[in-house]
């Protein structure tokens, strides 16, 4: 399937490894003029090497002005941006009694303000174009809260709900506006993971990956290019009436409909 995607311009944000990285590589395939990000400048332009007509920016977007920052460098690369790809680390892991102001703060500050920039800056010629996509990279703890991540939760349940509404408000202007929620997809993030609870826990590596592909019906971790071609489809032509919709990639791991 042609996803008539050649020719546009996309920002895909934290995109050096893992989900983003994976999604910048099924949109460059497609033909669209990708700008790679990330905190290393130098480890961008490396990975946007790789990539047919990329280009790779350096920019930390938790730092005071950074979403401002990488919105001009990636408008000085491409132009105009037809995709906006929202992605990025979330806050220290702790339980809900142990949260406090300065770590919703942390939250909000990670997970929805800059998201938030760079959507404001971005729609206007989208909905001047008639035809734009918004996609966040979140996580499945939006439709079921993951335990222990309660900063994490309460931060992508806000931006979830900021882009929900926002769906509704523009899809008359042939923007749409989706979330991609990875469940377990074989990145460097999830062996760190695996390595931490097999520390923790003194048990095998293969032991603890073992128990955790248990727990998904598929049997198995996700790959990152299955989870990019879900990315690139949500972006694609083709999915002009989808919008204001979550959709799993999770292998059928999360139990509710």
């Amino acid at each position: 399937m042609q996803f008539g995607l050649a020719g546009k311009t996309a920002l895909i944000c934290a995109s050096t490894s893992g989900l983003g990285r994976a999604t910048a590589r099924a949109l460059a395939e497609e033909g669209v003029n990708v700008v790679v990000t990330g905190r290393s400048a130098e480890r961008a332009k490396e990975v946007a090497g790789e990539l047919p007509g990329a280009v790779g920016v350096g920019c930390d977007l938790v730092a005071d002005g950074g979403a401002e920052r990488l919105l001009t460098a990636a408008r000085e690369a491409v132009g105009d941006l037809d995709i906006l790809v929202l992605n990025g680390p979330g806050p220290a892991p702790g339980p809900a009694r142990a949260t406090d102001t300065a770590g919703v703060a942390q939250a909000i500050a990670t997970l929805v303000t800059p998201q938030e920039i760079l959507v404001r800056g971005t729609l206007p010629a989208m909905v001047e174009k008639g035809w734009g996509r918004i996609l966040s990279i979140s996580s499945t703890s939006v439709q079921a809260p993951l335990p222990n991540l309660s900063l994490s939760n309460l931060g992508r349940a806000a931006l979830a709900g900021y882009l929900k509404t926002l769906a509704a408000e523009v899809a008359a202007q042939g923007v749409t506006v989706n979330s991609l929620l990875p469940g377990r997809i074989a990145t460097p993030r999830a062996r760190q993971i695996d390595e931490a609870a097999a520390q923790r826990t003194g048990r095998p590596l293969d032991e603890v990956e073992a128990a955790s592909k248990a727990t998904i019906p598929a049997g198995r971790y996700g790959e990152p290019d299955e989870f990019g071609a879900a990315a690139a489809f949500l972006c694609s032509t083709q999915a002009a009436y989808i919008t204001g919709t979550a959709l799993r990639c999770d292998g059928g791991m999360v139990p509710t409909l």
